[in-house]
């Protein structure tokens, strides 16, 4: 095929399909140490206390989102100018569960007693700092975080609002953030334990000693259907302590953001803990014809769910397992 028109046609037909069971075994390069390393230098980094809580747009206007982050009940609103409000989920009165008040006029009302809050300070309750990046809900948990706070979240490079086309995946797991974290650095089980999606996975560069050289660089073919596949080049990078991302840097889609976010979650009945799996797809293209994929964003949003939680069905029993065998003292990594 010629080179213009391999940019116009970003399909590639297989030639020398491998089946699953004949293709590189990858874990002599999937070092626990060199996972480990890079874990560790994640967890190093400042998140400045903030925490996904959620979708931007699983959040209208009218509406109250309860959750409990850590031990942290938090209750989450828009007031009458669409801003983002956080504070403590129990009312300071007698205790309410404020997730289950309504919102009228941008004002969270009490449903057991009527107490009204605006979003500031009233009668003892105190909000939570907030924001909403267009695509992500955060809060910011200061006694629980213990850093330095940041006046904002740190946000990856993604395209700009409105240029791509964004959906939001949530899961939860019985496992811990750090988990979650592991399963995304380490990129080497893609195409063995998630044979439905990707081939001809290589890794081309794995992080350093130095926190400057950090982040690992990988082709990796999406399948379509037969031999077809799409043919990539992504680098995944961990940000701060609670997020992977991974960002296309050749091939179709290239600027295209895969964000993956741990949130943790109070524990289960029998003292496990859970954490919040929050991922948001933002999909871009510099062709013509994604004009077409933004006008129907609101039917690809429902797939590209879809797609992500088959992804996460299969990920969120790795990181479980690893959890398990953690807390039995039996983790090999």
């Amino acid at each position: 095929m010629k080179p213009s028109a391999r940019r116009r046609i970003p399909l590639r037909l297989r030639r020398a399909s491998v089946p699953w069971d004949r293709q590189e075994p990858t874990w002599r390069s999937a070092k626990p140490s060199l996972i480990a390393q890079a874990l560790k230098r994640a967890q190093s980094r400042p998140s400045g206390n903030w925490y996904v809580i959620g979708a931007s747009r699983g959040l209208p206007p009218g509406k109250a989102l309860g959750i409990t982050v850590g031990s942290t009940e938090i209750v989450a609103w828009r007031d009458g100018d669409g801003r983002l409000r956080t504070g403590p989920g129990a009312c300071p009165h007698l205790g309410a569960p404020l997730r289950e008040s309504p919102v009228r006029c941008g004002t969270l009302v009490c449903h057991w007693h009527g107490l009204s809050l605006d979003g500031g300070p009233a009668a003892g309750w105190e909000p939570y700092p907030a924001f909403d990046d267009g695509v992500l809900l955060w809060v910011r948990l200061d006694r629980m975080g213990g850093e330095k706070p940041t006046e904002r979240p740190c946000l990856p490079v993604r395209p700009r609002l409105g240029d791509g086309v964004d959906a939001v995946y949530s899961g939860v797991g019985r496992c811990e953030p750090e988990d979650v974290v592991a399963n995304r650095l380490d990129p080497w089980h893609g195409a063995w334990f998630h044979p439905y999606s990707f081939v001809d996975l290589t890794v081309t560069e794995a992080p350093g000693d130095s926190a400057a050289d950090d982040g690992f660089l990988v082709e990796v073919s999406f399948k379509v259907a037969g031999r077809l596949v799409v043919p990539v080049l992504a680098r995944f990078t961990a940000p701060e302590p609670r997020t992977v991302v991974m960002h296309i840097m050749e091939g179709e889609g290239a600027g295209s953001v895969v964000e993956t976010h741990a949130t943790p979650l109070a524990p289960d009945e029998q003292g496990r803990p859970r954490t919040a799996v929050v991922e948001a797809l933002v999909a871009a293209s510099d062709r013509r014809g994604f004009a077409v994929a933004r006008a129907a964003a609101p039917m690809l949003r429902p797939l590209m769910r879809a797609s992500a939680g088959r992804l996460w069905r299969d990920d969120l029993a790795y990181a479980e397992r690893r959890w398990e065998l953690r807390a039995q003292g039996r983790f090999p990594g």
